[in-house]
């Protein structure tokens, strides 16, 4: 646009510390891909473009900082994690350091936390963070998994059009707006991953007595930002963790109806695979990594993490006092 007024951040947030100047062909989503890090978390750093399907030449955004590499070879480890680590942007912001500080590279493999558990029954990750309790505990159990470390929680929210044509908005029984949702048969977009996030929602629907079922019920069988993408095209309802609802916020027409409830609590663990169980695992980077998130540096990151970008914090760090 010849008469357009380029865009400029009066300023940008932490680690987002660089500026780059839009030019012809660009998108927000080509940007992201090029920085490595998901369009939320870019889209949620620029604020000041005011509608971020439209960007033009000259305007102006921050973009991620980018680390200094190593001068030393680094080891690789793989981290099984839960889509919503990434979706948020939380490790964007805390890898870094972690391989700043140690020699190991970080391979994340970003699925449901059925799936990050899964890889770690096989032997086939170093360490997993995830938010299942049930199931990171059978492990512990059979002794799959070990230094097994509480990280931090946020909490499940219940998202929809602001139509709620299931009248759900307000109830404080996660079980109830199940059912109000059933009854009315209005659109629930379900993970349907085995993710943590599927598995809580299987649970309120077994305690709302309720086999869901039926054109109105879609598995949608991919991530959480996914999900919540397809949710607002069809104005329909899931289950969401606050954090990754947060970072999509402004790309999604969706509403927290429903929070509070003791069921929608959301707790973080992280483990190390057994290197008795499998003597092919990186033993000392997977210890090394479960040392780096219970740490207290990390932990006021992660009481800190989204205030800047989304005004709260987007994760409660449980080792310390946020």
């Amino acid at each position: 646009m010849a008469n357009h007024e380029p865009t400029i951040p009066l300023s940008c947030p932490v680690g987002f510390n660089e500026r780059y100047t839009i030019e012809a062909g660009d998108t927000m989503f080509k940007i992201a891909q090029r920085y490595n890090i998901n369009v939320a978390t870019l889209v949620a750093a620029n604020q000041h473009i005011p509608n971020p399907n439209l960007i033009y030449p000259g305007d102006i955004i921050c973009i991620p900082s980018v680390p200094t590499p190593p001068t030393t070879a680094q080891e690789t480890i793989v981290l099984a994690t839960t889509t919503s680590t990434v979706d948020t942007g939380l490790l964007e912001f805390l890898l870094p350091r972690f391989e700043s500080m140690t020699n190991f590279k970080v391979d994340v493999r970003s699925v449901g936390s059925g799936e990050a558990l899964a890889l770690g029954e096989k032997g086939e990750a170093d360490v997993l963070l995830t938010h299942a309790p049930d199931a990171e505990r059978e492990l512990v159990d059979q002794g799959i998994v070990t230094n097994y470390q509480q990280v931090m929680h946020n909490d499940f929210v219940i998202v929809g059009p602001s139509s709620d044509p299931a009248g759900i908005k307000g109830s404080t029984s996660a079980s109830r707006a199940f059912q109000g949702i059933a009854k009315k048969q209005a659109p629930f977009y379900s993970r349907a991953d085995k993710s943590g996030t599927n598995l809580r929602e299987l649970e309120i629907w077994s305690k709302a007595k309720i086999e869901p079922s039926g054109p109105w019920y879609i598995r949608v069988g991919k991530g959480m930002a996914e999900t919540l993408l397809d949710a607002s095209k069809g104005q329909g309802y899931t289950l969401s963790d606050r954090g990754t609802y947060l970072a999509m916020s402004r790309n999604i027409d969706l509403q927290i109806l429903v929070e509070g409830d003791p069921m929608l609590l959301n707790i973080y663990h992280v483990m190390q695979v057994n290197p008795e169980k499998f003597p092919n695992v990186n033993a000392a980077g997977g210890k090394a990594f479960v040392e780096f998130m219970i740490s207290p540096e990390t932990q006021r990151i992660i009481c800190d993490f989204g205030k800047t970008l989304y005004g709260q914090s987007l994760f409660i760090a449980d080792r310390i006092q946020c």
